[in-house]
């Protein structure tokens, strides 16, 4: 694969974790089937293509902090008293909320990737969380929600909407789906729920490029100058991508539920069973 071609796939991979990482579809089944088709890792190698997945998450949550700096901005001069002080509420909800992650997370990271990383155990989380989606919107249609702004979630909340974040550590939950659903099910708005999605992957997607990154850094491997290209271009399409992407979701859930995705998620858990089914054969 020439330089020109890796250049491209991983400007494909940065669309795609652009608008997966953000969307509740899940990174990982589209990565995996992405994967079968691309064959990157075979001209990279499979350590430096792992720490590469990770990393450009850096540039899909910079979206994040270009899209809502001064919602997350606690020292804004525009902000009054009242609304710095929510702002640092609100930072204190997020770190509570990633504690059952860490938790579980940062001593199990090399068991589950592991033991859980494979077609079966991704095709089946996506068809499991897709039909939540539909079923839990359609219990929730027509009913007022609780909690209509991300400021108003409380600690006991975000304890608990970590708890369902937790459960992303699974390949094929989806990290976003896993706390919108939880949120939803706690009362929380669908754009509330969303909104805190987003803050919540500040440190949690920030912490696993470090991890990675030290283990890869630990390794005493290197990068190439190819390599540093490549991983350049993935974060910077990763960003300009997540920042549409983020934009589009939030328009979309003021006037949409999120059954569509759940209907999405079904047919992309079939196809990657199918996908399984035939490297089986």
């Amino acid at each position: 694969m020439t330089i020109f071609w890796l250049c491209l796939a991983a400007a494909l991979i940065g669309v795609v974790e652009g608008i997966t990482e953000w969307l509740p579809i899940s990174s990982t089944g589209h990565m995996i089937l992405l994967d079968e088709i691309l064959r990157m890792k075979d001209h990279v190698g499979e350590e430096f293509y792992q720490f590469f997945l990770v990393a450009i998450q850096l540039g899909a949550i910079l979206a994040v902090v270009v899209l809502y700096f001064h919602k997350l901005n606690p020292f804004s001069p525009k902000k009054s008293t009242t609304e710095k002080k929510q702002t640092w509420r609100l930072w204190l909800c997020v770190l509570i909320g990633i504690l059952p992650a860490a938790v579980i997370g940062i001593p199990l990271d090399d068991f589950l990737e592991e033991h859980l990383y494979g077609f079966p155990v991704v095709a089946i989380a996506l068809v499991v969380y897709g039909v939540a989606f539909i079923v839990i919107e359609r219990m929730k249609k027509g009913k007022n929600y609780r909690i209509e702004s991300v400021y108003d979630i409380t600690f006991k909340d975000a304890l608990l909407i970590g708890c369902f974040q937790a459960l992303s550590l699974i390949p094929g939950t989806s990290r976003s789906g896993s706390t919108i659903l939880g949120g939803m099910l706690l009362g929380v708005s669908r754009t509330a729920s969303a909104e805190f999605s987003f803050f919540m992957a500040l440190p949690v997607m920030a912490g696993a490029s470090l991890i990675r990154g030290f283990k890869f850094i630990r390794s005493g491997a290197t990068m190439t100058g190819t390599e540093v290209l490549i991983l350049l271009i993935g974060a910077a399409v990763a960003f300009l991508v997540s920042y549409v992407a983020i934009r589009f979701l939030m328009s979309f859930v003021k006037r949409h539920s999120f059954e569509s995705f759940g209907w999405y998620r079904i047919a992309l858990g079939v196809l990657v069973l199918g996908f399984a089914i035939a490297s089986w054969v």
